[in-house]
């Protein structure tokens, strides 16, 4: 079975900034804050949101970059397809709602 198909690549960026905005929750809560209440905080702001959001999605280069050296190909597009669906949501977020 090969591995090199794009939908492997599409689960994993669509996975991995999930993982990121885990270490970015992490990183900038404040004191013993839930991850509910985090959420909840930030989402009142949608420019403050998805700045988080970014930030959680630059996770997604270090699978991008590792495949690339491994020259899987297709799986890097898979990646890169999620990445530009993560971005376009950002995009909403910061200018139309």
């Amino acid at each position: 079975m090969r591995r090199d198909i794009p939908i492997v690549g599409f689960i994993v960026g669509a996975l991995v900034p999930l993982l990121g905005f885990l270490v970015v929750y992490f990183i900038f809560r404040g004191g013993s804050q839930s991850l509910e209440n985090f959420i909840t905080n930030y989402w009142k702001d949608n420019r403050t949101f998805a700045k988080l959001m970014t930030l959680s999605l630059l996770a997604n280069l270090i699978p991008f970059v590792y495949c690339n050296s491994k020259r899987y190909d297709y799986i890097s597009r898979g990646i890169f397809i999620a990445t530009m669906l993560y971005v376009v949501l950002i995009v909403l977020l910061m200018f139309v709602w």
